[in-house]
């Protein structure tokens, strides 16, 4: 593969601001030296490879064209370094931010420069085992089965090769204009896993104990999309069978009976679709009055849309189909369902992503203070919650998210891809909602409309 000439460029600042309504910096806590709580940049940047100096705390991790930069509370200094640019050196004081606050969120925009020379690339190849292992470019997670072929730009770049009851693989590569580089790595399986290997006819009877969490997030792949200038994420689901429903004390009698399903591979939406996204393809807010969404259940590019019927969604659905070339649909019941109980990757949780509600929820709880006038009244912008097993946002709260499926009742029948009724009279709607108690936001309660209906607490969340 054939690297392109760089000439000298400079990242610029659009723009830097703090976000008071994202918690991740509380959420995701991490502390200083000194035990002292961090405040958290997120350095939106669509490309890997950047590097960071001043008061950084431990690693940046990539997210899909953001940077998370953990910096200590009084810093307001940071520089940035890439192989294709030169150094950008940042003053915070002069974006109106006096210093870093712990627990705190900043958005740092940086633009790369158009109509330049390209950037340098080259081809890495990392040829691994067991083909099941987790491979981390730059922190960015990969999949594959024993290899990853990635383009990435020229200079150096950090990986890891990790999989449960193996020893960790980390290297530092540099690629340059001239050939592609290769890297083999051969996990070496720990002291246990190699004594179950050695001895595999002894029978093993052993008390269930909680297993072990994985030594990296096995995040699937992720796929960003932008429509008129809107960026969002879709999450690939991996196929498999799960037991769909529920029979715990909660359950309502629509979830019963428990039966299996098994889904093929597919795609959904990081988060629900927000405002920001309805507007670019619709060109108009929806609502009861078709002019604007009410301020007080939240209003704002990064809030959920709400308000919208079923109806409405098929045409969203039609409108971003015409605008991308891609075929987005609302998700089937039971893969809503896959998704929010984390897929492949479930821990089998009450909620999407935890047993604590709070954790992972906007519900009547947390939402706001009934009869006190609060800001906070209604939604909440998208991930303002821990994520789930897959990197989903808010699939228990915030507002409750339409499925393709007619509502009706459940069989004790295996199914594979189940799409609900042929005909009926409802559709059904997932998740819960801001303005519900924490039993409607479990990963199994159902709930159903007629087709034409909208209300202040549903939206709906994309399929692929």
């Amino acid at each position: 593969m054939a690297a392109v000439s760089l000439q000298a460029q400079k990242l610029t600042v659009e723009k830097m601001e703090a976000d008071p309504m994202d918690l991740s910096a509380s959420t995701q806590l991490r502390n200083d030296r000194n035990g002292d709580p961090c405040g958290l940049v997120k350095v939106q940047l669509a490309t890997v490879g950047a590097q960071f100096e001043g008061n950084v705390i431990g690693d940046v991790a990539y997210k899909t064209g953001e940077y998370w930069v953990y910096m200590n509370d009084g810093a307001y200094l940071l520089r940035i370094k890439h192989p294709n640019f030169l150094p950008l050196d940042l003053n915070f004081r002069d974006y109106g931010i006096r210093k870093v606050e712990g627990k705190c969120v900043y958005v740092l925009t940086l633009v790369m420069p158009q109509g330049s020379a390209p950037v340098q690339t080259q081809k890495l190849t990392i040829n691994y085992s067991p083909a099941t292992a987790m491979v981390l470019i730059d922190s960015k997670p990969y999949q594959g089965n024993g290899t990853i072929e990635v383009v990435l730009p020229v200079g150096s770049h950090d990986y890891q090769v990790a999989a449960v009851g193996y020893e960790t693989a980390e290297g530092s590569v540099k690629l340059t204009a001239g050939s592609p580089r290769t890297v083999t790595e051969d996990l070496v399986a720990t002291a246990q896993q190699a004594a179950v290997v050695q001895q595999p006819v002894q029978p093993i009877v052993q008390q269930p104990v909680q297993q072990a969490a994985p030594l990296l997030p096995a995040a699937p792949a992720v796929e960003t999309i932008t429509v008129n200038g809107v960026s969002f994420n879709m999450v690939r689901v991996e196929g498999g069978t799960f037991q769909m429903g529920s029979n715990d004390s909660e359950a309502d009698s629509d979830e019963k009976p428990v039966h299996q399903v098994t889904l093929s591979t597919y795609s959904i939406g990081e988060t629900e679709v927000t405002q920001a996204l309805w507007y670019a393809v619709m060109g108009q807010r929806p609502t009861s009055d078709g002019s604007k969404w009410e301020s007080s259940y939240g209003l704002g590019d990064n809030y959920p849309t709400y308000r919208v019927s079923w109806d409405d969604c098929q045409q969203f659905v039609e409108k971003l189909n015409q605008l991308t070339g891609k075929r987005f649909r609302l998700p089937t019941e039971a893969e809503w369902e896959y998704a929010a109980r984390g897929g492949n990757k479930s821990r089998g949780y009450k909620y999407s992503g935890s047993n604590r509600i709070d954790d992972v929820a906007v519900y009547e709880e947390n939402s706001y203070k009934k009869g006190s006038g609060s800001s906070e009244y209604g939604t909440h912008r998208v991930k303002t919650k821990q994520a789930n097993e897959l990197g989903l946002y808010d699939m228990s709260g915030n507002v409750w998210e339409w499925c393709q499926d007619w509502y009706g009742d459940y069989s004790s029948n295996s199914q594979t891809n189940p799409t609900g009724p042929s005909s009926a009279s409802l559709r059904v709607y997932r998740g819960g909602s801001w303005d519900d108690h924490a039993r409607y936001c479990r990963v199994s309660t159902r709930n159903w409309r007629t087709p034409d209906s909208r209300s202040y607490d549903l939206g709906l969340r994309l399929a692929l």
